[in-house]
């Protein structure tokens, strides 16, 4: 049985080496560049839901690590916020599965917002990550990893447009505010779902999809794990938008890394709102 394991393992770990390495590797590696996620000496605490994300973001790092273009440590970690059994069983045996030496803790958040009737699922996540924070700070950690991807962050980018009023997105890095010295990463964040979905099915795995109470009894997700809400509404968006203009998805993205201030009416940098007409009567005629 551990043979057999250790040879699933193998081939889970070659496809990322050869069939997905232009389309899963690679991306991750340019965005640690890219974003200076990582530095000599960090001690990174991969956070692992049990998704197919977070799974294959823990596969990433150890691939990167063997690569060893400077010394880093990792810290593998899960929470049970309050699972089904079959669930953690599941995340449990896919860790063994795949050879990624997973810590797991437990905790009572899904009691602590099951009755919550508004935004559920956002109290859950920020209690979860200062969770997450508090037990990578025990293990050393000064950087804990998710596993959002592109699709996400181009999603938070028109949720927040259409429903929240403002333009703002999913930040590759941030610095913790409530536990200092630490730093929230996000290396998938050049990769694409599409391709998460295509290396999952090519080995035959089955990740949890979404876990929780509200999906036991189909109170807000759907059969494919999508939280049946604002965020579904957007990927049925975007899907529609890039059946006409095949670039959508990266013009989306585009959008926020070319932002002309000259042309915003209003901002806000560091909690200070600023106003187009600071200024404007020096700045004379630009049009």
């Amino acid at each position: 049985m551990r043979q057999e394991s250790t040879d699933r393992n193998g081939q889970i770990e070659k496809s990322i080496q050869k069939k997905f390495h232009k389309n899963l590797f690679t991306p991750f590696a340019r965005a640690i560049n890219r974003y200076e996620l990582l530095q000599p000496g960090d001690r990174v605490a991969v956070c692992i839901s049990g998704g197919k994300d977070s799974m294959l973001l823990a596969k990433l790092f150890q691939e990167i690590k063997r690569h060893r273009k400077f010394d880093f440590s990792l810290e593998f970690l899960a929470m049970d916020p309050g699972y089904r059994p079959e669930n953690r069983r599941r995340i449990e045996e896919n860790a063994r599965l795949m050879e990624i030496p997973l810590h797991i803790f437990s905790s009572r958040i899904f009691d602590a917002v099951y009755e919550i009737d508004k935004s559920p699922c956002y109290l859950c996540a920020r209690m979860r990550r200062g969770h997450l924070y508090h037990y990578a700070s025990q293990l050393g950690c000064n950087k804990i990893a998710l596993g959002h991807h592109y699709d996400d962050v181009i999603e938070t980018i028109l949720m927040g447009m259409l429903y929240g009023g403002q333009v703002q997105t999913m930040m590759p890095k941030l610095h913790s505010t409530n536990f200092p010295g630490m730093e929230l990463i996000r290396p998938m964040y050049l990769v694409r779902e599409e391709d998460i979905k295509r290396w999952r099915d090519y080995n035959e795995l089955e990740f949890l999809q979404c876990a929780c109470r509200f999906t036991d009894e189909n109170k807000f997700c759907r059969e494919d794990g999508s939280s049946d809400s604002k965020r579904m509404e957007i990927k049925e968006l975007i899907a529609r938008l890039k059946e006409t203009n095949p670039f959508v998805e990266s013009n989306i993205f585009k959008s926020v890394e070319n932002v002309n201030l000259n042309t915003v009416i209003s901002y806000k940098k560091d909690g200070v709102r600023h106003e187009f007409l600071e200024g404007y009567e020096d700045r004379g005629n630009l049009e």
